[in-house]
């Protein structure tokens, strides 16, 4: 546990088992974000809302809607549980939902000790 908590420092999300689950949905979608290498922008017109509100929603003046979860969920090709799981579960899930292409640089959520590397 104590290696994904320090992914999580890496790449900038805060990890704890003390989040509400607002907290964690935003910071699940921050993750996913960061590691596709996706705007809110991009995110935005994938599941239909505009910029603005996905910006208010990550900011908090705002909550993900469960449809808004399923949408994200479904735009990112993982279940909707690993999304309301937080951050680092989610950001998993996208790596094993998404094969690496060659030549496309995703940013990993694991050392890669745990995906196997050298």
């Amino acid at each position: 546990m104590r290696v994904v908590n320090s992914q999580c420092v890496q790449i900038g999300i805060v990890c704890g088992m003390g989040m509400s689950l607002d907290e964690r949905v935003r910071s699940a979608v921050a993750a996913l974000l960061h590691v596709a290498g996706e705007s809110q922008a991009d995110l935005a017109a994938a599941v239909g809302v505009s910029q603005a509100q996905v910006s208010r929603r990550q900011s908090g003046t705002a909550a993900w809607s469960l449809a808004d979860c399923e949408a994200v969920a479904a735009h990112y090709g993982i279940d909707v549980l690993e999304l309301l799981a937080g951050p680092t579960r989610a950001a998993e899930s996208l790596l094993e939902a998404r094969p690496r292409t060659p030549g496309r640089h995703v940013p990993s959520a694991r050392p890669a000790a745990v995906d196997g590397g050298v």
